[in-house]
């Protein structure tokens, strides 16, 4: 099955957790064990954050480990890095639509678009916009982040990228914001759109999760969560709150 149609096939059936894994923050085998812990816990799919200053090698083994460890699909979520993996279930197309810089809205994904084709790579197109903080990505990117309490600059982003075609809208906070995006601006947004909304960024806690939630959210993502001790009791507890 196709990771689209999984992922259709999911949002009919209520909300969607995605455990996100960035390759620099743990050696490829912890990030291999991480990925069957979320699996076994009831996490959805599996995301691939190449973070600022991943090898390429270490991107590959992080991958690799992860693949033979999880049966979920796993997708690459590139943000902030030239390293690149193919050897994955599907490619998150991400258009960063608040960056300054044409390189992460359009400018990588001209280089390597012609490689998908030719391996057959499935790509997801999806809208990133950044919120405050941001966070490292939103250095990176040199992105316009949109303020908490503008919600129509945030409505007009999402707009734009379901004008676009692509198929899904992500607000994100940035991986490690002490806060999630505000519930105003994702109640705000999902009136508007008619695609899926993914949310991500500061979501640390059930609350956490219950609160985008019950905003909208279609799609919540975690990632720093799984990175401290006792991580499976409180991604356990995150997932109990998205799917009660």
């Amino acid at each position: 099955m196709k990771v689209r149609e999984y992922l259709k096939n999911k949002l009919s059936q209520g909300a969607v957790h995605i455990t996100l894994i960035d390759p620099s923050r743990q050696v490829p085998e912890a990030a291999g064990r991480l990925a069957e812990t979320a699996q076994e816990v009831g996490s959805d799919l599996i995301f691939i954050g190449g973070s600022t200053g991943v090898s390429q090698r270490t991107l590959v083994e992080t991958v690799d480990a992860v693949k033979q460890r999880a049966t979920i699909p796993v997708l690459f979520c590139p943000a902030g890095t030239e390293s690149i993996s193919l050897n994955l279930d599907g490619f998150l197309f991400l258009s960063l639509l608040n960056s300054r810089n044409a390189h992460f809205i359009s400018g990588t994904h001209a280089r390597i678009a012609l490689v998908l084709k030719r391996l057959e790579v499935e790509t997801i197109p999806a809208g990133y916009i950044l919120v405050e903080p941001g966070m490292k990505i939103g250095e990176v990117s040199d992105a316009e982040l949109i303020s908490r309490d503008n919600f129509w600059k945030a409505i007009g982003y999402a707009l734009a990228a379901e004008f676009m075609g692509m198929d899904y809208v992500y607000l994100e906070a940035g991986n490690g914001a002490a806060q999630p995006v505000p519930a105003g601006m994702i109640r705000a947004v999902k009136r508007e759109i008619s695609i899926p909304l993914i949310v991500g960024g500061g979501i640390r806690t059930a609350i956490d999760a219950r609160r985008v939630r019950q905003a909208g959210a279609d799609i919540v993502v975690t990632g720093t969560v799984i990175e401290n001790a006792g991580y499976r009791e409180r991604l356990r507890s995150i997932l109990s709150a998205l799917k009660e």
